[in-house]
């Protein structure tokens, strides 16, 4: 059994945690400085990872291999094979034309495309994020912003930058479970004080995605509606994750602040502008076009039907049935001990095939094809397409889940998060920078809370800081790593045709992850001292 060591060079944390960050540094440089496409810097980073694993943390090169490998088959199951099945379906409801339905009844709704913005990335999104996650929202949101008449380097880099409050709470609350599993805190407590974080972050989001489509003008003139959408999706994620049901806070959320953005336009309409030249229908005759009542109907379904399948996956008998097939198992060949000598879980493989979101959006494909009167044989050559389409984005994830898992099975990782947090009373700001830098470089909040959480823990005991806070932030700070994280911007880019132009994207949206993670340290911060200790249940 490999057994991890925290210092291995020189017996130096800190000279053994620079060492550690070099795979995460040569990514980030390779996509944003190099322009790099994200799947040669994603394999190139991973290679530097297991040279750095072997060569100074002494691990096994057969181990460092299995490691890299399950890395990839956990990029593959469960997150890939939700993708794939998500974009599936939406590429069904292009060849039957039902999604120029969906778009245009979009587009009645506010033909302003800062609005469509805010209603189709914010909220919508926060939707697809609540029921499926793991870059659903992102694929999904960015198309429909592009047939809306959006650029792809923009309709990407919205959908991005949306994808941030909802995801401590996506895919039915899975990275809080998560992080109540290994953090020994109850899923209502965390749900409560992450529920007290991201809704404050919600309120800037809205406004953040009206400048980024219109700058200073689209702020001037669409505040009043995104600020409404902010504030009532803050509010009402607060108050469900608190009194209510932490997996259900995005879901009441996404639904309650479409219906005030909507509320509020039509109170207090705002002048339409075009903000992209486009040759596109969407932007001339969306109103001229009439839709029938089952049109419309037929493009509204297949998202009708993931709500409902989704929803009753999680009712109890049928979630034990669900997950009575597959299970966990040891991966072959990898056998890890952290420093103290305890065998790590993460060598676990989860197949819970059946029961994962994949399978149901798979499912929510199948059972939609009669809804969109779209021929069998038409469906399958539409699962082709897909997979073409997410050719290079199915290498990327695969790369940087198996970059992530060598770091993790190493201790890279480990040493680093300690490193971290041996700042002391300092870790109040570090804490949130360390769940975005998993996020980051494993694209989960959901694998990020299961690789610090604990830590987090351990790290507020020593520094006199309430554990409980330092956890939750480790989610709430995640999730502003998912934004620049190669695993999210290669879907974005492989959904808007930009395969290639990763760098790019992570350009655009670098800065914006930056300016928000602050605004979230800021808050853990404050909420560390008596100014909103009040905040902590």
């Amino acid at each position: 059994m490999y057994r991890q060591e925290l210092a291995p060079v020189a017996g130096s944390l800190l000279v053994s945690a620079l060492l550690a960050a070099i795979p995460l540094v040569a990514l980030f440089l390779l996509l944003g400085v190099l322009r790099m496409r994200a799947w040669i810097a994603s394999l190139i980073s991973l290679a530097i990872a297991a040279v750095i694993a072997i060569a100074a943390w002494g691990m096994p090169v057969g181990q460092t291999a299995d490691a890299a490998l399950l890395g990839a088959a956990f990029g593959f199951f469960p997150i890939l094979w939700i993708v794939i099945n998500a974009i599936w379906l939406y590429n069904m409801t292009v060849s039957t034309g039902h999604f120029d339905v969906l778009r245009r009844s979009f587009s009645r709704i506010s033909g302003d495309q800062r609005m469509q913005a805010v209603i189709i990335a914010f909220c919508f999104g926060a939707l697809m994020e609540a029921l499926a996650g793991f870059g659903t929202p992102v694929a999904i949101t960015s198309v429909m912003l592009i047939a809306l008449g959006f650029k792809p380097i923009k309709a990407a880099s919205v959908a991005l930058v949306a994808n941030t409050a909802p995801v401590a709470f996506g895919a039915l609350a899975v990275p809080i479970t998560t992080l109540s599993q290994v953090s020994g805190l109850t899923v209502q407590q965390l749900g409560s004080m992450v529920g007290r974080q991201t809704p404050l972050l919600s309120v800037v989001v809205p406004l953040v995605l009206v400048f980024m489509v219109d700058g200073r003008r689209g702020v001037r003139q669409g505040w009043l509606p995104a600020l409404a959408c902010g504030l009532v999706f803050g509010l009402t994620q607060w108050l469900t994750s608190n009194f209510v049901s932490v997996p259900l806070a995005d879901i009441v959320a996404s639904l309650v602040s479409a219906l005030a953005v909507v509320l509020v336009l039509r109170l207090r309409p705002i002048e339409r502008i075009d903000t992209e030249p486009t040759t596109t229908e969407s932007t001339g005759t969306a109103e001229s076009t009439v839709d029938g009542k089952m049109d419309v109907f037929r493009a509204y379904a297949p998202y009708l039907v993931i709500i409902v399948v989704f929803c009753v996956a999680q009712l109890p008998p049928i979630l034990k049935v669900l997950n009575a097939a597959g299970g966990s198992f040891g991966w072959p060949g990898l056998e890890v001990a952290n420093s103290a000598g305890k065998p790590l879980s993460l060598v676990q493989f989860k197949f819970n095939w059946l029961s994962a979101a994949g399978t149901l959006m798979l499912l929510s494909g199948i059972l939609s094809i009669p809804l969109l009167a779209i021929k069998i044989g038409e469906s399958v050559r539409a699962y082709g397409r897909t997979l073409r389409q997410l050719a290079t984005a199915i290498v990327t994830v695969m790369a940087v889940l198996g970059l992530a898992y060598v770091m993790n099975a190493s201790g890279q990782t480990t040493t680093l998060g300690t490193q971290m947090a041996s700042a002391g009373a300092a870790f109040a700001v570090l804490s949130p920078v360390l769940g975005w830098l998993g996020v980051a470089v494993t694209g989960s909040d959901t694998s990020s809370n299961s690789l610090f959480g604990a830590l987090q823990v351990a790290a507020a005991h020593k520094a006199g800081l309430n554990p409980l806070l330092m956890a939750a932030a480790n989610s709430s700070g995640g999730v502003l790593g998912k934004m620049i994280s190669p695993q999210n911007l290669a879907i974005a880019a492989a959904a808007v045709g930009l395969a290639g132009k990763e760098g790019d994207l992570f350009r655009k949206v670098f800065g914006w992850s930056l300016l928000l993670l602050a605004i979230m340290c800021l808050i853990v911060v404050l909420q560390s001292t008596p100014v909103l200790s009040w905040m902590i249940p």
